[in-house]
């Protein structure tokens, strides 16, 4: 029986455990650029034993960043940044994933400690969001929404496959494109911002239109051996929104255009959300338990997910695949060994680098560090 520690194969990749580190936006980008910061963000979590590694998400557009301050690969300037990430991410024994999005028209947005607010498309960091209707998503985002015609959106998957084939070179395994979250894929299986009357609009399967092109444009990009998956915007929690019954079959119909795992979230395409059991531990488990029950397909989900026996559970009765880890994984870049000592793991230190645990093995006394018996002498 596989536990959170446990291998996992997806095509030719094989993770070392179940654990992931989530994307999360950290706003540290010039001109789309990652940087030091990134490897050394990133770095630390594989050291720390993550089994898969993201970095933010990376927009396929200028325009589909948060703010001007995120990351982008929509040039091959691009490229070597992301390449420094993989290496060190390989080299700390974690596979390194990408995330490919655009924010549609949850864009355009200030930093977060100044207000996170969106700014206006004149303002100098600023610019007109897209989406599939022109519906501003309201509150925060206030201003005019540019409708997709049909040719710019054919430009926006051609943009997905072009970001992926940079992804490859830059030495990424894994590709992940982010549909959830209120950003654009989510806006377009969402009738909350989906009013079109073409055929990218209107019933279940023209909403989701979008995602099967997107999916197929990179699936031609990115090469088959390597996984390919999807964070889909499950449930608006909402009347007249995204019903999870909707994700079920939306994620059969992409596995049958190459979607290699689902990794349910969040609709959020409106902030009028009506019963969502948010400060519930695990509270996605049971939802993607059902759709790898119906589809057959291998899932993750995130939220509330930190506490390791939780986490360890969800694994262990066949209920999900994976385990996503945001905010925990920034706030302890060695999670998976702080959790398999929690759990009992037979030997921890087996999830750092090899140099890492000489050290942490190998000290004077009859105890090495942490309890660990001590091998041998240290100088």
């Amino acid at each position: 029986m596989p536990d959170l520690f446990s291998p996992f194969t997806l095509k030719d990749v094989t993770l070392r455990n179940r654990i992931v580190m989530s994307p999360m936006t950290m706003y540290r980008s010039t001109e789309g650029r990652v940087d030091d910061y990134h490897v050394m963000l990133l770095g630390a979590r594989a050291a720390g034993g993550f089994g898969l590694v993201f970095p933010e998400q990376i927009a396929i557009t200028p325009d589909g960043r948060t703010g001007v301050h995120c990351a982008g690969l929509w040039d091959d300037s691009q490229i070597e940044g992301l390449a420094r990430v993989t290496r060190i991410i390989r080299e700390m024994g974690g596979v390194p994933a990408i995330q490919l999005g655009h924010t549609g028209r949850k864009g355009s947005e200030k930093l977060p400690w100044e207000g996170k607010t969106q700014l206006p498309p004149e303002h100098p960091d600023g610019w007109p969001v897209r989406a599939p209707s022109a519906l501003p998503y309201g509150g925060r985002y206030p201003y005019p929404v540019h409708a997709l015609t049909v040719a710019e959106i054919h430009d926006l998957h051609r943009a997905y496959a072009a970001a992926a084939r940079r992804a490859h070179a830059a030495g990424f395994e894994w590709l992940e494109m982010h549909f959830a979250h209120g950003y654009l894929g989510a806006s377009f299986f969402s009738p909350l911002a989906n009013q079109r009357t073409d055929d990218y609009g209107g019933s279940l399967d023209k909403r989701l239109r979008f995602h099967r092109e997107a999916l197929d444009a990179v699936r031609a990009a990115w090469p088959e051996r390597l996984p390919l998956t999807m964070r889909l915007g499950s449930d608006d929690f909402h009347p007249d929104g995204v019903q999870f019954d909707d994700a079920v079959w939306a994620v059969a119909e992409l596995r049958r255009h190459g979607l290699d795992l689902a990794d349910l979230s969040l609709g959020m395409n409106t902030d009028d959300v009506r019963d969502l059991p948010f400060r519930e531990q695990g509270f996605m488990v049971e939802r993607a338990a059902r759709v790898r029950r119906a589809v057959g397909i291998p899932v993750g989900v995130s939220w509330n997910l930190a506490v390791p026996q939780i986490a360890n559970a969800a694994i262990a009765e066949g209920k999900i695949d994976l385990v996503f880890l945001g905010r925990a994984a920034l706030a302890n870049p060695h999670w998976p060994f702080w959790a398999a000592r929690e759990l009992g793991h037979p030997d921890p230190l087996a999830l750092l680098p090899e140099d890492w645990t000489w050290w942490l093995r190998n000290r004077p006394g009859p105890e090495g560090v942490l309890g660990w018996p001590a091998v041998g002498g240290a100088p």
